[in-house]
């Protein structure tokens, strides 16, 4: 059968999360709450730090980025898997598939990549502070977002442009609440070795390389930390990194469980479980990690609370 060939599927059907009816309403309702809270606080971290000059550094135009990215990444999964548990035949046309693919895979590799860089932003702010507005000018934080972005698309042209290439003629139903490349790769008939070779240079560039980064980073500041003396210092210190530590934790954590691991019928109904924290529940914990734990943003948010009402007021 020649490679390319589509025209025995023209649509996938999602299985979803749960097959259980009585599950259903209280998944939407559970999930509908979750993007919502997603958006606005995503789209808040980014009013707020577009609004407040004080915030206008390159910690958080990084913070900044990954709203956005965190914002795309939600919406590209979660809309379609709120109809999905109102509609009793949860298909997928094929270019759908493919684009949330496409998108899933631009966000995904681009939130990897992004946490890398906030690493590294806190490594040069703690251990060489004397060169930190020279290591990190404007130019240079720019050249870093959109590399970024560039590894996104170049990680999500190459999953999707092999996955073109995979014929699928058996069963349609996907073991999955999206399109997603492993539970992709169980219905094709054609061979998929490329594929996989893709997935494990991507896993190794885009999973392995930025913790190895992180880790490196973070190594280099335990140590410029315990070298501060004051009790004060070391807080202050601690505080700055604690906040991205939790998301790299819950984002590479259930991302690591995913992909690097046996891929099977149980292994895969494991990771949806996985699937759901760094698809849904990490895009709506990252705003609110790093609100509730940073003074700068409380005190950003305050100031702006506080302005709005003596403005009311004033009008009144």
């Amino acid at each position: 059968m020649a490679a390319g060939n589509h025209s025995t599927v023209t649509e996938f059907i999602l299985a979803g999360l749960t097959q259980k009816p009585e599950l259903q309403l209280l998944l939407f309702l559970f999930f509908l709450g979750t993007y919502v809270v997603t958006v606005m606080g995503n789209l808040g971290m980014i009013t707020l730090i577009g609004l407040s000059s004080h915030l206008h550094t390159p910690m958080y135009y990084f913070l900044s980025s990954l709203s956005f990215i965190d914002l795309c990444y939600s919406t590209v999964i979660t809309p379609k898997m709120l109809v999905n548990f109102v509609t009793e035949k949860n298909t997928i046309s094929y270019p759908e598939c493919m684009s949330q693919l496409y998108f899933f895979v631009v966000f995904a590799v681009a939130e990897s990549h992004m946490l890398a860089m906030m690493a590294y932003d806190r490594y040069v702010a703690i251990c060489k502070p004397l060169l930190y507005n020279v290591t990190m000018s404007h130019q240079v934080c720019s050249c870093l977002i959109v590399e970024v972005y560039v590894m996104g698309l170049t990680g999500a042209t190459a999953h999707t442009g092999c996955m073109l290439r995979v014929v699928f003629c058996k069963a349609k139903i996907i073991n999955h609440y999206f399109c997603d490349v492993l539970p992709l790769l169980e219905l094709s008939c054609s061979s998929t070795y490329i594929n996989e070779v893709v997935v494990l240079c991507s896993s190794v560039f885009n999973i392995v390389a930025p913790t190895l980064t992180i880790l490196g980073s973070y190594v280099s500041i335990i140590a410029s930390i315990l070298r501060i003396h004051s009790t004060e210092g070391r807080s202050k210190a601690f505080s700055t990194c604690s906040s991205h530590f939790l998301a790299v934790t819950l984002f590479y954590g259930s991302l690591a469980f995913m992909y690097l691991q046996p891929s099977n019928a149980s292994s895969m109904d494991q990771s949806k479980v996985s699937s759901v924290f760094y698809t849904i529940i990490v895009p709506m914990l990252n705003p609110l990690i790093y609100s509730l734990r940073n003074k700068d943003v409380k005190a950003a948010l305050n100031k702006i609370i506080e302005k709005r009402l003596f403005c009311i007021s004033k009008d009144l």
